[in-house]
């Protein structure tokens, strides 16, 4: 059990249920947002802290020896808003974490979309370039590098999670193929912050689908097996929504409408 983890983005969908079923990991869960935490437990810390304020990341991250980073912008947004949170954040998050008196263990929440941009007949593996869909899958790409860099220098592991779509159930078609169950999430970051060795690995953040379009083989070390298909949600999602037209981005490229996204301007 680590002393302190960290949850950054605990206001919203992923941080919330990370904040509910992470409490085993640690004896004081650190619960950061910038706004909307609530009252802390009688396990917890509550940190209000806006990422781009490196004074107030390096609090938030000292003496934490587990990060699960899924704090920042969230979608596409001008890039002065992607840079604050997803640029500048993660560099006052990784500069924090190299100062800290305690050296953390980082789960940085990716993206699906640092590789949005290959067609969904691709297989993609660890070592397949990154081909961002737009300046969030940027940003998201500058965060993997980060990450590489730091554990290169300083020795800081990180696993470097693109996530594909995790919700309680898929809510299009194409997630079928990226869709990722919050308990196979929680099978991960337990087998992120339990092995021996980390090192900075790339890992797609998928359930076991029918129809996955990622290869996970260079992170069986970690021994995470998902256990989910979401599969199951077809029939449901066949009677909800028409299935997108081939020509669609949604059926064309794996980062979807993200592809098809002009540039937002202030």
């Amino acid at each position: 059990m680590m002393k302190r983890l960290l949850i950054t983005g605990a206001a919203g969908g992923l941080g919330a249920m990370c904040r509910e079923r992470l409490t085993h990991l640690a004896e004081t869960i650190v619960v950061s947002d910038r706004d909307g935490l609530g009252s802390a437990a009688a396990h917890e810390e509550i940190i209000c802290c806006d990422l781009g304020d490196k004074a107030a990341v390096e609090v938030m991250v000292e003496g934490c020896d587990g990060i699960v980073h899924l704090g920042g912008q969230p979608i596409e947004h001008t890039w002065e808003v992607v840079k604050n949170a997803n640029i500048d954040g993660i560099y006052n998050l990784y500069e924090a974490a190299r100062k800290s008196s305690v050296t953390p263990r980082i789960l940085f929440a990716s993206s699906n979309h640092a590789i949005g941009f290959y067609e969904q007949t691709v297989r993609l593996d660890a070592k397949s370039p990154t081909k961002p869909d737009g300046l969030y899958g940027v940003s998201k790409v500058f965060g993997e590098a980060m990450a590489s860099m730091y554990y290169d220098k300083f020795g800081i592991e990180t696993a470097c999670v693109r996530i594909g779509a995790c919700f309680p159930e898929p809510k299009n078609h194409r997630m079928l193929s990226m869709w990722m169950s919050y308990d196979d999430f929680v099978r991960l970051i337990e087998r992120v912050f339990i092995v021996p060795r980390l090192g900075c690995p790339i890992v797609y953040g998928t359930s076991a689908n029918s129809g996955v379009w990622w290869d996970n083989h260079e992170v069986a070390y970690l021994g995470w097996q998902p256990q989910d298909n979401a599969e199951v949600f077809r029939a449901k999602l066949d009677a909800e929504l028409p299935a997108p037209t081939a020509d669609e981005p949604n059926s064309k490229y794996q980062g979807g409408m993200f592809t098809a996204d002009g540039i937002h301007e202030d």
